[in-house]
């Protein structure tokens, strides 16, 4: 099994659907997004195409994070997705200048409020107790690993089921995202990457990606 993502960049409408859903789960701290979205402009006026790629952690099938990480904190599960132990970072960094796809934030600032100077908000609160993030560690997605895991202990299957599916696919209004097992012949992101000829982001990488796009 390896959980693995399709995105359709037909199908994009940069909504930011996706970047808020993820940031809400997760509840992120300011200036910190998991999710993020690429946006450029294409050709000459008056025919000019907006290109829209929406970008998050790759994990890898060879994370190059997980091989300099000094303290063993960056960790591949079997089925695939790469996480961070924060109780193990050291906050080295060594990962961020790694990661070829520049996807993960080195949290330095705990204190930070959304709106300064007017305390944390009910938001924030909730958070700190919820999913606290550790000061002076880095992270990243984590594909909504405690969704998958507790819908799996409940007989979901996730890509099928929003409770244990990632944020961004269900909160995708498009339907521009997909997720499931990459190495189910018969999953519809397995499908999808074949039929419609999926291709991951930079593959001269070497990291072998589990998020794949379809290309306009």
């Amino acid at each position: 099994m390896r959980w693995g993502m399709i995105i359709d960049l037909n199908k994009c409408v940069g909504c930011y659907s996706c970047v808020i859903a993820c940031k809400q789960e997760h509840f992120l701290p300011p200036k910190t997004f998991w999710c993020r979205l690429l946006i450029s402009e294409s050709g000459n006026f008056p025919t000019v195409t907006k290109e829209i790629y929406p970008v998050l952690c790759n994990h890898c099938a060879n994370p190059k994070c997980a091989e300099v990480c000094p303290t063993g904190a960056t960790i591949q599960r079997e089925d695939g997705i790469v996480w961070i132990d924060g109780n193990k970072c050291v906050g080295c960094r060594y990962c961020v200048m790694a990661c070829p796809y520049q996807v993960r934030t080195y949290y330095s600032d705990g204190d930070r409020e959304y709106f300064l100077g007017q305390g944390l908000t009910e938001f924030e609160e909730i958070g700190k107790k919820l999913y606290p993030h550790q000061t002076g560690t880095v992270f990243k997605c984590n594909f909504c690993m405690e969704r998958i895991d507790a819908g799996v202990r409940n007989g979901l299957k996730p890509g099928v089921d929003p409770e244990a599916t990632p944020a961004c696919v269900i909160s995708c209004p498009a339907n521009a995202r997909y997720f499931g097992d990459l190495d189910d012949p018969f999953s519809e992101v397995s499908i999808m990457k074949k039929e419609k000829k999926g291709q991951p982001l930079h593959p001269e990488f070497g990291t072998e990606p589990s998020v794949y796009y379809i290309l306009r």
